[in-house]
């Protein structure tokens, strides 16, 4: 093998892991690899980002499909130590830890917008009630460009060495941070992101994910098949866990904590409030 078919093939076993099938007819681009590589970062070192870093990721997000063309989100970048610590001092109150580091560390922190703001003002500026965005399909269209773009920006920031970790706990404070931000009616913080140059000493390994019958339905969705790859997934992430130093805990428990424990939601029970307080009435 070449080494970059080595690479490739690495790739595909952390992915999945030894115990479970894989995809054999993978077409590799730059691309597809950037994005097979992708992991978690939660340890970042101090250094800034690099310059015009921030620019690319934005650029990138506005690349993305976004409904209609109506560019119905917006992103915070915050970068003052002291406003991104009382971001993370208010987050962190809502789990249970005393803080959250990698929001600490890392130089940048982004928060992902649904702004339908822009929209309802024009709306209005023109003469017109914005009586559509009243509706469910209008704020799960915001959440969804915004989910696009920050995803776009993700691929683009670890295709230049940067490295990112999704942070959906800024859900649990979505009241505090729509304050924090003075965010306009029409739009709240989906999502968080934390952006850095990774921590190689401390950087966690490639997650694997099931295999792909356990997703990927064709023609028609086969309820019930994803039993069959359960016992090797559970293999595959036991092997994490314990590689990476974490609790043992099977993926199907983890499924059904999430679930079960209000704990989970840290909050996110009093989201759909939130979010019509934000002048999304979810019609």
């Amino acid at each position: 093998m070449t080494n970059s078919e080595n690479k490739d093939a690495g790739l595909l076993e952390q992915r999945y892991g030894s115990a479970q099938q894989k995809p054999k007819n993978i077409i590799w681009t730059p691309a597809v690899e950037t994005i097979l590589a992708h992991k978690s970062v939660r340890t970042f070192l101090p250094d800034n980002l690099p310059e015009g870093a921030l620019e690319t990721m934005v650029a990138a997000a506005q690349s993305a499909s976004n409904s209609s063309a109506l560019n119905q989100w917006s992103v915070v970048a915050v970068s003052d130590p002291s406003l991104k610590q009382h971001i993370a001092d208010t987050v962190a109150r809502t789990v249970p830890t005393d803080r959250i580091s990698w929001i600490e560390e890392a130089p940048i922190l982004l928060l992902w917008v649904a702004d339908l703001s822009r929209g309802a003002e024009i709306t209005r500026g023109k003469g017109g009630e914005p009586v559509v965005l009243d509706y469910l399909d209008s704020f799960l269209m915001a959440s969804i460009d915004a989910t696009l773009a920050a995803q776009n920006a993700a691929i683009a920031a670890e295709s230049i060495g940067l490295g990112i970790v999704y942070l959906g706990v800024m859900r649990n404070a979505a009241k505090e941070l729509a304050e924090i931000f003075n965010l306009p009616a029409h739009s709240f913080v989906t999502f968080g992101m934390a952006v850095g140059c990774p921590d190689a000493s401390r950087t966690s390994a490639i997650r694997p994910r099931p295999a792909q019958p356990v997703v990927l339905h064709h023609n028609k969705y086969q309820q019930g098949r994803y039993k069959q790859f359960l016992q090797n997934y559970e293999v595959v992430c036991e092997t994490f866990r314990s590689q990476q130093n974490m609790r043992p805990k099977t993926w199907q428990d983890a499924v059904y904590e999430s679930a079960t424990s209000m704990d989970y939601m840290g909050g996110r029970e009093e989201l759909r409030e939130t979010v019509q307080m934000r002048g999304f009435k979810l019609k």
